[in-house]
């Protein structure tokens, strides 16, 4: 916390120079490590995919003879809604339309207003959103899920490192690990929901519920979603959270099949087909597509989309895995990565084809002024209201863009009480109950993070933290190389002590045979207890 207060004052008092400095520190950064991020989380993908269909696969994230811990909808939900289901509804109509828009240059060579170039748009997108954020949060949610559910260790980052670290996992090493993803995790949900209120501003203001959104207005909402989320995480993760990702999943779907029939319906089923087939077929492509031939351009293009996006899922790994791996018990490997990789990049590639899709079909063949220009004459895209400016546009939609902003918030409330969650169990040693007073201390603490950095200024601070969250990516994605090697040691040395077992089990049963057979056949008299060394010879 000392930590975290000290740099949240140095933000608030020296806003300027510490945006300059880390600025500076992450233009270096993607500049410098790109290949390295789109390679790692490539090899992510490979690894998540392995684990999965190998006969690790068989492996269980508890004891052999126990069931789930929670039924598959809830633990779906659950993980949906932890994982990335605030960015879905976020980015899923503005994202599309920046990459056709070309925002912020076309280095990847998507054409503006063609069909070519909105189809590329929405492949650009699932790229993001598809298999390999989902592989990241498998490497650190299954060798989580293993060392607290298989080996009983306390829920803690450091743990999922014991097969490589052994018994350092106790000594200042591990504190380090843990620290930073507490510092990292408490960063990015502060970054998170300071950020999403001001989309829940600007859909208050589109309605005109509100006029033009001011810093009250910030802070009432981050008071009303804090408070929602300290009554969730309070009353535990089978009531609070459990419920609140229950209906996000609900709403999510309703506001989904409003889009698919009030929208261009046959388009959009065309373009998920087509969509999945492309996807698939260019995968490899896409994924270590480092625009080396760009120049600056390449450069500032990755800094501003892919790089920066496996950075930033990387940063909220710790945070994702340690909680998509305290609701995992009792699967297998083979159902954590079906259930953690594919359903969400089933339901992502779905879900930006109907918004994505249904707002380039507007700006192809509709009305269009989803997308407009600035005074430089350069394209630009509200991202804060693009969905409810989509939404308006089909019938009904003014309706539904009071649900959408309803859905938004309570996926906020998901984010910031599983967050708190998740912070609270790895500052009290990996307690999977934690008090609740802690837990009241962190879900406030995010709150008034959010607004201590989002008040001064423009929140030009609030985007510092951001950068400072997404930096933490790097040495973590060292952390995360470790927990690969880790995850192969403790596989590998359990599927040999469960062949060993086998072995023995069939040893034993075929001495029980044989003895069985002398004694029947009067070759031996039937020993007391079927092992003396006559019968083994």
């Amino acid at each position: 916390m000392i930590i975290v207060l000290a740099f949240v004052l140095i933000s608030v008092i020296f806003p300027d120079s510490v945006a300059e400095i880390v600025g500076n520190i992450q233009d270096a950064v993607i500049g410098t490590f790109s290949w390295y991020y789109l390679l790692l989380v490539s090899v992510f993908v490979v690894f998540a995919i392995w684990i999965g269909v190998s006969h690790f696969g068989d492996i269980k994230l508890g004891p052999d003879d126990e069931g789930p811990e929670f039924g598959l909808g809830s633990w779906f939900a659950m993980l949906f809604a932890a994982g990335m289901g605030i960015g879905l509804v976020f980015w899923g109509v503005a994202e599309p339309l920046n990459h056709f828009a070309g925002i912020p240059n076309r280095a990847t060579g998507i054409e503006e207003g063609t069909e070519a170039g909105a189809h590329d748009s929405i492949l650009q997108t699932i790229l993001h959103w598809g298999l390999h954020p989902w592989a990241i949060y498998v490497v650190v949610g299954v060798a989580i899920a293993y060392a607290i559910h298989r080996k009983k260790r306390p829920v803690s980052i450091r743990w999922a490192l014991e097969g490589v670290l052994g018994r350092k996992v106790n000594g200042w090493i591990g504190d380090v690990i843990d620290v930073a993803a507490i510092c990292g995790t408490l960063f990015g949900v502060a970054t998170s929901l300071g950020l999403g209120v001001m989309q829940v501003a600007a859909g208050l203001s589109f309605i005109d519920v509100i006029e033009e959104p001011n810093n009250l207005t910030y802070v009432v909402l981050i008071g009303a979603i804090t408070t929602a989320a300290v009554i969730s995480v309070v009353t535990g993760l089978k009531k609070g959270i459990k419920y609140i990702s229950n209906i996000n999943l609900g709403l999510a779907a309703a506001l989904l099949l409003f889009v698919l029939i009030a929208g261009p319906t046959l388009f959009i089923f065309r373009d998920a087909v087509q969509s999945l087939g492309d996807y698939l077929q260019n995968i490899l492509q896409m994924s270590v597509n480092t625009t080396a031939y760009s120049g600056e351009d390449g450069t500032a293009w990755q800094g501003w989309w892919t790089t920066y996006y496996w950075a930033w899922w990387i940063s909220w790994a710790p945070f994702v895995g340690v909680f998509i791996a305290r609701i995992s018990r009792g699967r297998t490997v083979r159902q954590f990565v079906a259930g953690v990789l594919l359903v969400p990049t089933v339901v992502a590639i779905l879900w930006f084809c109907a918004m994505g899709g249904t707002a380039l079909y507007r700006e192809l063949w509709g009305q269009g002024g989803l997308i407009g220009v600035g005074e430089d004459g350069a394209a630009t895209v509200d991202t804060n209201t693009s969905l409810f400016a989509m939404l308006e546009g089909l019938p009904g939609g003014s309706v539904v863009i009071v649900g959408a902003i309803i859905l938004i918030v309570l996926f906020f409330v998901t984010s910031s009480d599983s967050g708190s969650l998740v912070v609270d169990m790895l500052s009290s040693g990996g307690d999977p109950n934690p008090p609740v007073w802690s837990r009241v201390f962190w879900g406030v603490a995010e709150g008034a993070v959010a607004i201590a950095l989002l008040l001064p200024g423009d929140g030009g601070a609030l985007d510092t933290l951001k950068l400072v969250a997404i930096l933490i990516a790097l040495p973590f994605s060292v952390v995360m190389i470790g927990m690969c090697v880790s995850i192969w040691r403790e596989f590998s040395a359990e599927r040999r002590a469960a062949l060993r077992a086998q072995r023995r089990m069939q040893r034993e049963e075929l001495t029980e045979h044989v003895t069985s057979n002398l004694v029947d056949a009067g070759v031996v008299e039937d020993p007391e207890d079927g092992t003396d060394d006559k019968v083994k010879a």
